[in-house]
Order: C-alpha cells, then structure tokens, then sequence
C-alpha cells in the first residue's frame, strides 16, 4: 500500500507541477495586454488572426509575432500591422501593403486607403504559427481562463487540503500498523 501511495503522490505532484507552470504563464500572458488587448512582450506583440484579417498569407486562427517597426524602417510596399479603434473605442488588428508614407505626419496609408499614425502602427511580421492562436485566444478568453485555470486550481487546492486534514486526523494511526 505505501508504494501505491508513493506512486500516486509522485503523480499528483508531477500533476500540480505542470498545472503551475501552464497557469502561470496563461497569467503572464494576460498580464502583458497593451492597451489594444494585445499581448505584448517588449516589443513583440502576439497577433491572433480573426477572420476579418485573414488573407493569403494568414489564416484564421494563426498566431504571428509582430516585431515593432520604427516609422523610418518602414517602406512602401511592406506588410504592417496597424491597430484600428472604431467609434465605440473597440481596438482591432488590421493588417495590409504600406501604399504612401506621410512624412511631416509620420502616418503610413495601405493601399486599400486606410491611414494609420505611427502610434498605431505594430510592425512586421516575424514569425506564423498556424493554427496556434485558435487555442490561445480560447485560454486568454474570460471564459477560457476561468474554466482552464481558476476552476482546476481552485479544486487542486481543495484536494491538498482535504489529503492535509486526512494526513493530521489519521497520519499517526496508519504509521503506527
């Protein structure tokens, strides 16, 4: 019986180990929203593809790390993503070909004509994971954290607790067989 117990506490152990680590980072990564509901490391942003967005190069639910891009850097013919905020204050991501830049104003237009100041301007992209952001939007979602950290966390630490009281009430009697 002690081995089984053995093996079943290494388990459980191992278990809140890594749930830990994954709640841990799910956390840092909320907490690393800019002000646009981006996450954002320094200056690297993880852009989530919707399907308002998604064009040949990037599909819906692709994740692309976009690096920030200095106004001067940028020419056109680059792909930039810009942040865009509607008349309700909504940010959204918008990406597009640089078609004109505006010196005196350090604004970049797309071909499409959208125009965006440089303080909206997120960057290049460096990277594409596909498929990848599909499940981090699930996880940074209200619903998502709740369900996949705060409800699983919440009942590791109930079952600690109840093998706490197991462990004080009946410790001694067991050791003593």
């Amino acid at each position: 019986m002690k081995v089984l117990n053995k093996i079943k506490n290494i388990f459980v152990g191992f278990l809140v180990v890594v749930f830990s680590l994954f709640a841990l980072i799910m956390t840092l990564l909320l907490l690393n929203y800019n002000k646009y509901g981006i996450t954002e490391f320094g200056s690297t942003s993880l852009v989530i593809i919707s399907e308002e967005i998604s064009n040949k190069n990037y599909q819906k639910g692709d994740l692309v790390l976009v690096e920030k891009t200095r106004y001067d850097i940028i020419n056109v013919g680059d792909e930039i993503f810009a942040y865009s905020v509607n008349s309700q204050g909504e940010a959204n991501v918008e990406v597009g070909i640089v078609g004109e830049k505006y010196d005196s104003e350090k604004a970049i237009s797309y071909e499409n004509g959208a125009s965006f100041s440089e303080d909206y301007v997120i960057g290049k992209a460096t990277k594409t994971y596909h498929n990848l952001g599909s499940y981090l939007s699930i996880i940074e979602s209200k619903w998502g954290f709740l369900f996949i950290v705060l409800v699983p966390g919440f009942m590791i630490f109930l079952y600690e607790l109840y093998a706490l009281i197991v462990e004080i009430k009946y410790g001694d009697e067991e050791e003593a067989q």
